[in-house]
């Protein structure tokens, strides 16, 4: 009989259909390719190079900056020099151990930055980590300051095991560049 049934029609396929499964990954694979680069701190900061070697970077680091116009960011909001101390509680949920990552344009004068890491530390956040960029071994200056973990940005940071600054650190000298 033409047309009619027959035994192979009525039997089930036992085939996984994935072609909706396949359309829904590069849905997400688009989302998240837009959304990636919405993720990352976005404050325009000149950093200086370094020539250390880069360490493990943080889940999610938590960013200051002082811009060269001696402007704060934490993260990605501007802050007033004041509100400091409440924006990082804010960030941190007064969380004072978390390592606070110190990025400044290298046109910043250095006491402007040490201005900046006494308002860190009387904020209660001692944990500190100064960041700059990779460099390329053997281009750098003659003393490469002691940097390292990278950032979602590609900016590095010093290892977690480096000691936090406290009052009875001293800074460590910066060599004078002449303009």
């Amino acid at each position: 009989m033409a047309g009619g049934l027959q035994d192979d029609d009525l039997s089930e396929s036992h085939e996984i259909n994935v072609t909706p499964f396949i359309d829904v990954m590069l849905v997400l694979l688009i989302i998240f390719m837009v959304a990636a680069p919405l993720s990352t701190v976005d404050v325009p900061v000149d950093l200086p190079v370094s020539a250390a070697q880069p360490a493990k970077k943080p889940d999610k680091p938590l960013y200051v900056t002082l811009k060269s116009d001696l402007s704060l960011a934490v993260g990605n909001d501007m802050v007033l020099w004041g509100g400091l101390a409440q924006a990082l509680d804010v960030q941190t949920q007064n969380d004072r151990n978390k390592r606070v990552f110190l990025r400044a344009d290298k046109t910043v004068p250095y006491g402007e930055l040490i201005r900046l890491m006494d308002a860190l530390r009387q904020a209660g956040y001692v944990k500190v980590a100064l960041v700059g960029l990779e460099g390329v071994p053997g281009r750098a200056s003659a003393t490469p300051p002691a940097v390292a973990p990278t950032s979602a940005s590609g900016a590095t940071a010093a290892p977690a095991s480096a000691p936090a600054l406290s009052p009875s650190t001293p800074a460590a000298p910066v060599p004078a560049t002449s303009p």
